[in-house]
């Protein structure tokens, strides 16, 4: 029985859920991104569980999409060299942490209404209260 060409590698997984994260922060559905990107929103839903791989083209189209370079996929992949599996196909890279305060909701939440804030002026009292109230000024 011939196994199934594509298990999704942590590099397609990290790829999906920046893919999430940026649209997220930009308050974006997963239907209007696919509007703005030809595709179905199940096609997105697919992208960012890495049960579908994105290529190179559909990345480049998903970075205008997002207003984001295509670097900001790729941010925050470990830094350790890519691991081969038996077949001597590198399948994975490392595990990401699950730590990370960008994945969650309420990280989500303070910046997309951060951005939502009409001007400068309000988001910098924002940081200098954020600063005052963690003592990091």
């Amino acid at each position: 029985m011939k196994k199934n060409a594509f298990e999704p590698t942590s590099v397609d997984q990290h790829i999906g859920q920046r893919v999430q994260l940026r649209r997220v922060m930009m308050g974006m559905s997963q239907k209007d991104l696919a509007a703005k990107c030809g595709v179905t929103f199940q096609q997105i839903q697919k992208y960012e569980t890495a049960g579908n791989r994105i290529s190179a083209s559909r990345l480049f189209l998903l970075s205008a999409a997002l207003d984001t370079p295509i670097s900001f996929f790729f941010q925050g992949l470990p830094g350790y060299l890519p691991e081969p599996n038996r077949s001597g196909r590198i399948s994975r890279v490392s595990e990401q942490k699950s730590d990370d305060p960008l994945a969650k909701n309420e990280s989500l939440e303070l910046i997309r209404l951060y951005w939502k804030l009409p001007n400068d002026e309000q988001r910098g009292m924002i940081m200098k209260m954020l600063k005052s109230l963690t003592g990091a000024e």
